[in-house]
């Protein structure tokens, strides 16, 4: 049977007022022989405090939640070991939720959350076009940051990459191979990272006196089947290169591009998005726009823990460069 506070003030011959103040380190006018003994008595006894009790006292639970779309995508797990690595290191444990892109599951885990009495909150916000939701939390008071896709509210503290910056130096690398006939492979462009790398692509061509054929761009949803059905439609209009704004996507016009009998870079070269760590397993290996997930997952912890413990914040988005990484999937058009 679980000690409670009740079994130490009983043994410790005091008050459970008295107990409950020194567990919470609130022990000013208790004696240190008092405070000595009930620390004891907890050691001895195994006595863990209940952690929702605790927070109605101290009104901190030392918990944070983490709301992410899809864990099936690599690049998700990578940005919650960052906010797991960071959150530990402050003492802070972690309610990883994963909604599916799905926005019940998204509410009911925002009530989850707050029925648990989470010091505050970080999304990775799904791929649903409307965030009252998130925006009515700010508003109620609850820490939260925001990562990887920007929402409409000046309120927020976000975590994010230059999206556009990434999907310009993609295509610019293709064009400075020769490539003219550039597809682009989009996330669901009601989302704020799929609209900023298109937009990316769609300058780098300007830029190059290339043509934007809205033949030559697919709307996709980040997930691989949209890849190869989006490929497949590419294929069909001539490009000797394709742009696929998340990885996963890359690997699905890999299978397309394969099943129309071509060779990949010989006659398609393919740029990803992401670097998740299966990209280098690929074969070729891929060349992508390296976005530092598990950093900006740090940097997200980081972020709530200072907004949870009233810190002063310098500035309230912190936003990282995209980097390209240059590996087999790609090369000079002959």
């Amino acid at each position: 049977m679980a000690v409670t506070i009740k079994d130490i003030a009983k043994l410790a011959n005091v008050s459970i007022t008295t107990v409950s103040r020194v567990i919470n380190n609130k022990s000013e006018g208790v004696s240190e022989e008092t405070r000595n003994r009930i620390l004891q008595l907890v050691k001895e006894l195994g006595y863990q405090p209940n952690a929702i009790a605790r927070g109605l006292v101290t009104k901190k639970t030392k918990t944070i939640g983490l709301i992410i779309p899809d864990i099936s995508n690599p690049f998700f797990p990578d940005i919650a070991r960052g906010v797991e690595d960071s959150a530990h290191i402050y003492g802070y444990n972690v309610f990883l939720c994963n909604t599916d892109d799905n926005l019940e599951k998204e509410s009911e885990y925002i009530n989850a959350l707050k029925e648990k009495y989470v010091d505050g909150i970080i999304f990775t916000s799904s791929s649903i076009p409307k965030h009252e939701h998130i925006t009515d939390l700010i508003k109620s008071g609850i820490p939260v940051v925001i990562m990887d896709r920007r929402i409409d509210s000046e309120d927020i503290y976000g975590v994010f990459l230059d999206n556009y910056e990434g999907g310009y130096i993609a295509t610019k690398y293709l064009i400075d191979l020769g490539h003219k006939r550039i597809g682009c492979i989009t996330g669901p462009l009601y989302i704020s990272n799929a609209i900023e790398r298109l937009e990316g692509y769609k300058r780098a061509l300007v830029d190059n006196e290339i043509e934007v054929d809205n033949r030559l761009i697919f709307e996709g949803d980040y997930k691989i089947n949209s890849g190869i059905i989006g490929a497949e439609k590419l294929l069909e209009h001539e490009v000797t290169a394709i742009f696929a704004s998340n990885d996963l996507m890359a690997y699905g016009a890999y299978k397309a591009i394969r099943s129309y009998g071509y060779k990949i870079p010989d006659d398609i070269s393919v740029v990803g998005f992401d670097d998740i760590q299966l990209s280098q397993i690929l074969e070729p290996q891929l060349t992508t726009i390296r976005q530092p997930a598990y950093d900006m997952g740090l940097t997200a912890a980081r972020m709530l823990i200072k907004l949870i413990e009233g810190k002063k914040m310098n500035k309230k988005i912190a936003n990282f460069r995209p980097q390209l990484i240059i590996r087999q999937s790609t090369k000079d058009i002959v």
